[in-house]
């Protein structure tokens, strides 16, 4: 994105006029740029461009504050209240929503008890929730009707509030490419902040560090210094903290006169009272590609009087990065030489060597071994565990495993924090199979152990479907003093039932009574999922209310299938009716039941409740969103549904998924200008990723390949769309599955086509395309063009040779191509390769 000029931003001395600051207050009325500001950015050439929030923004506020109060709050600079009898209620007093709608700006009022309001939506039980509620506000209403939203609410807008919208702002104006918006989302954090001063808040970096970092990264040195002067009257103590971000400016804006006055800053004064300054210079520094700059300040700097090693390993860091190991070699050995602290030696060892590039993990171990046999240094336990990180991070647990033994060789305890990491990584990298030598090294050693470790354990064992092997694990864990949990015991009975083994799921539910362990909702939650009859569904929701296990949202989802699954189709809706359905899950059940009812045929069903479901002001989840698309392609519902469904869907992989669904559907009925408005939205949301777009349109045209012969025509004019249209090249897999369906229907012009498309496109022929061609020859029954194709195959490939062979019998094609001599021939190569 191109950078915004000074000219192109409002100044921030206009936001940030000195004045006498406000009394601080609990509802503070959020303002846009004011008339002056206005007046001055029109003064500058940008005029509206820098207003905060438009006309629809206030139509939107306006709504919303109907509906949150009996009143009319207008919020254009001042406040006014049609209803005098109102103006004595606190804005806490009024009536809010207790649901705000994803489709539109329509809040649905009920009467819950203050508890439950306030567990909605002030009562927040962790970020990603909270900058969700953020994020939808100030989508729908722009961010200072969002701070007046907060206001009407009876809800003091603090730091946390501030900081999540000016990140969003940030957030906005990083991923734009228009100049304009990039400095309205500028405008408005301004503002914000400006806003967060005259309240008094404290302004602290994890609020001023996004803004100013943007401001750093985009090269804008005025308003850098205007903001940075109102942070550090307000906030003294940040001063050292601005130094990074001032360094990243200049090394930003490539002044090198400034580059070079802060290196001799850092290289000089070395008073306790600057200290904290010039460290972060350095880390800005050492973060950056300026070889030179860092090579003269490492140079004339005894880095031993850094006052945090933290500093001398950015440095070490930065060695590694730009491949100066002398360099690093002789700081190691005077700092050994000096007798610095060993284990801190350690540690800027392994920052030095992870930060290599393009090392492979095994040669940064040897490394990290090499230069601590140089210095005679022992490794430590902590440079110990960041070598285990990096190789888990890079995927390489075997490598990380071999590092844990020499940590415990060497009398080390391996932390649980790592060792649940290295299970972690495992998991995700689905290898299981090391979960033998993991518990080899738990035993030898002695690891302290918690309950995920435990139920990581036996996890792996049951996916390897080794359930033996399972409850073995948990006997001997058992012997290590680890009591058994609930959790493990679940691992077993899912895997269990995930095999579609019953009987050894109820075994397993069967052991845990006899040796005492408590069934929690996960177990009757596999438990009724997997019954087979409505007599077990029963049996166990009362045995789960003997054990007072608390139904939760996954018991009532797997009610909904068992009935379902049970032709208990009526049964399965009721099971909305039940009282004791948390209100903030009801969406989630409703879900699955659209989807269920939409699996098992009941089409008109599932349409009844996804009404519903919209009526409330909700979206569809995305994976019953996907089971309705699959029943509508199935009874050919209409396109226009379909595509409308589609727009629901707001995850990416369900996205992707149904977009599949429907363009195959697209092509079934020969729907040509769908199919390529919804390529067209493949393309703009994997623009720049040419090897997920390329992976797409292969699995696109793998499927018209497998279709009917009836079908070729449109995937040859999706073909021509996507190159005309898209202006993107076909795969060569794209080319093989049109020629292979040219040749399932025997069509010999659109066969010859493609052919000549390999050599438009620049693909070289393979032995692939020419047998695609030679079955197409075959099938089109032109013999002889069949017989020169087949001079250019190599036969020394067993299966290649077969291949041949299923052809010419295929087609009939013997006599043409060299009759059963030739085929003799092939026979009895393929015999000798196998």
């Amino acid at each position: 994105m191109r950078a915004p000029t000074v000219r192109n931003l409002c100044t921030l001395g206009t936001l940030f006029r000195l004045k006498a600051r406000k009394p601080r207050a609990n509802v503070v009325p959020f303002t846009e740029p004011s008339p002056e500001s206005e007046l001055h950015l029109s003064e500058i050439g940008i005029g509206d461009s820098f207003q905060g929030n438009s006309a629809d923004e206030d139509a939107d506020t306006s709504q919303l504050s109907a509906i949150l109060c009996p009143t009319e709050i207008k919020v254009s600079g001042s406040e006014e209240i049609d209803d005098d009898e109102e103006k004595g209620k606190s804005a806490i007093d009024m009536p809010w929503m207790p649901e705000l709608f994803h489709g539109n700006l329509l809040v649905k009022r009920k009467e819950v008890t203050r508890d439950r309001k306030q567990k909605w939506i002030f009562k927040y039980t962790n970020d990603d929730r909270f900058d969700r509620l953020i994020k939808l506000c100030a989508d729908k209403l722009g961010t200072g009707k969002t701070v007046n939203v907060f206001g009407c609410l009876g809800r003091e807008t603090g730091v946390k509030e501030y900081t999540a919208l000016i990140k969003m702002c940030i957030k906005k104006a990083r991923a734009t490419d228009d100049e304009f918006v990039a400095v309205r989302e500028m405008s408005k954090a301004f503002h914000l902040f400006k806003s967060m001063r005259d309240l008094g808040h404290p302004l602290e970096e994890k609020t001023y560090g996004p803004l100013i970092q943007y401001i750093s990264d985009m090269g804008l040195v005025q308003e850098f210094q205007l903001l940075s002067d109102v942070i550090k009257a307000e906030n003294p103590s940040s001063a050292s903290r601005l130094g990074y971000y001032e360094m990243l400016l200049w090394l930003r804006v490539d002044d090198e006169e400034m580059i070079r006055d802060i290196c001799e800053y850092i290289t000089v004064e070395d008073s306790e009272d600057t200290s904290a300054l010039r460290e972060s210079y350095l880390k800005a520094l050492c973060e950056s590609d300026r070889k030179n700059h860092i090579l003269d300040v490492v140079k004339n700097i005894d880095i031993t009087k850094l006052s945090s090693a933290k500093s001398i390993a950015n440095i070490f860091q930065a060695l590694g990065r730009l491949l100066l190991e002398s360099v690093a070699d002789d700081l190691l050995l005077d700092l050994r030489a000096r007798d610095h602290d060993a284990d801190n030696i350690s540690n800027f060892i392994v920052s030095y060597a992870v930060s290599i590039p393009n090392l492979a993990v095994e040669d940064i171990i040897q490394k990290f071994t090499n230069m601590h046999e140089l210095l005679d240094v022992l490794p430590s336990s902590s440079s110990y565990e960041k070598l285990i990180l990096h190789c888990c991070g890079l995927d390489k647990v075997d490598l990380a495993l071999d590092v844990v033994e020499k940590m415990c060789e060497a009398g080390f305890t391996l932390s649980t924090e790592v060792l649940q990491f290295i299970l972690q990584t495992c998991e995700e990298s689905y290898e299981y199979i090391l979960v033998h030598q993991i518990y080899s090294i738990i035993s030898r050693y002695h690891l302290e152990l918690n309950g995920e470790i435990c139920r990581c354990l036996v996890h792996f064992c049951v996916r390897m479907k080794n359930f033996e092997g399972a409850y073995k694990m948990i006997h001997d864990l058992e012997e290590m003093n680890f009591k058994a949990t609930a959790n493990m015991y679940n691992a077993i009975m899912a895997g269990y039932f995930r095999e579609k083994n019953i009987s050894g799921g109820l075994r397993v539910f069967k052991h845990m009574k006899d040796v005492n362990v408590k069934p929690d909702s996960q177990t009757f939650f596999y438990l009724i999922g997997n019954c087979e009859t409505e007599e077990d569904i029963i049996k166990y929701c009362e045995e789960m209310q003997q054990a007072r296990v608390q139904a939760t949202k996954q018991i009532f989802m797997a009610l909904i299938n068992s009935y379902a699954t049970c032709g208990k189709l009526e049964k399965a809706k009721q099971v909305l009716l039940d009282p004791d359905i948390p209100n903030k899950s009801l969406n989630e059940i409703k879900s699955v039941l659209v989807s269920t009812l939409a699996s098992h045929g009941q089409l008109s069903e599932a349409l009844l409740v996804y009404e519903e479901i919209k009526k409330a002001g909700y979206n569809l989840e995305p994976k019953a969103v996907i089971s309705l698309i699959e029943e509508f392609t199935q009874f050919n519902g209409e396109l226009d549904g379909l595509l409308l469904l589609l727009k629901e869907v707001s995850d990416l992989d369900y996205w992707v998924d149904g977009c599949f669904k429907v363009i195959m559907y697209c092509i079934r009925i020969k729907n040509l200008s769908s199919a390529i408005l919804l390529c067209k939205q493949l393309k703009d949301k994997f623009e720049n990723d040419e090897i997920v777009m390329e992976s797409l349109f292969d699995a696109v045209f793998s499927l018209i390949a497998a279709s009917e012969s009836t079908h070729l025509q449109i995937g040859l004019d999706l073909l021509w769309a996507i190159k005309d249209e898209l202006g993107l090249m076909p795969s060569r897999q794209c080319l093989d599955f049109l020629l292979s369906a040219c040749a399932n229907a025997g069509d010999l012009n659109n066969a010859r086509l493609i052919w000549r498309e390999y050599e438009v496109s620049g693909f070289p022929y393979n032995v692939l395309s020419y047998l695609r061609m030679y079955q197409a020859l075959l099938a089109a029954g032109d013999d002889r063009s069949a017989h020169f194709m087949l001079k250019k195959i190599p036969q020394d490939d067993a299966e290649v040779c077969s291949v041949i062979i299923a052809c010419q019998k295929t087609y009939n094609g013997f006599n043409s191509v060299g009759g059963k001599k030739k085929q003799g021939k092939i026979k009895k190569k393929e015999k000798s390769k196998t």
